[in-house]
């Protein structure tokens, strides 16, 4: 039960967490699948040299796939980060641990999903 000053400090329930919850459970179980696959373009790829894996990843699939790895593990780093973030830094510290957490998410996300075009457009 929260008091009125609870309410007012915003310490009660933000009554968000089973959504956060589902979400990461979600990336979660679709990363499976597209860790597999990543897994199986790796070990099918081991010294293969530049023009192959290109050549590999030029295939529409392929492509698709590794874009879909990317974008769910980016989410899911993100949510993964916020959540570390929101339960174990206090104080004013922790909404820029926050900005810098999603900031370098999506530059992870959005680096990864320039690198993959690339290589599967043939620049």
């Amino acid at each position: 039960m929260a008091t009125p000053l609870a309410k007012v400090r915003g310490l009660g329930s933000a009554r968000s967490g089973t959504e956060t919850f589902w979400r990461q459970r979600l990336t979660a179980v679709a990363n499976i699948p597209l860790i597999l696959f990543l897994i199986y373009t790796v070990v099918t790829h081991v010294g293969a040299d530049y023009a192959d894996v290109r050549t590999y990843m030029a295939q529409p699939i392929v492509a698709i796939l590794l874009l879909a790895l990317v974008t769910n593990a980016a989410i899911h780093m993100r949510i993964g980060l916020k959540e570390i973030i929101e339960d174990y830094v206090h104080g004013a510290g922790k909404v820029p641990m926050l900005l810098l957490a999603t900031f370098f998410a999506a530059f992870v996300g959005l680096a990864s999903i320039y690198a993959i075009i690339k290589i599967s457009l043939g620049s």
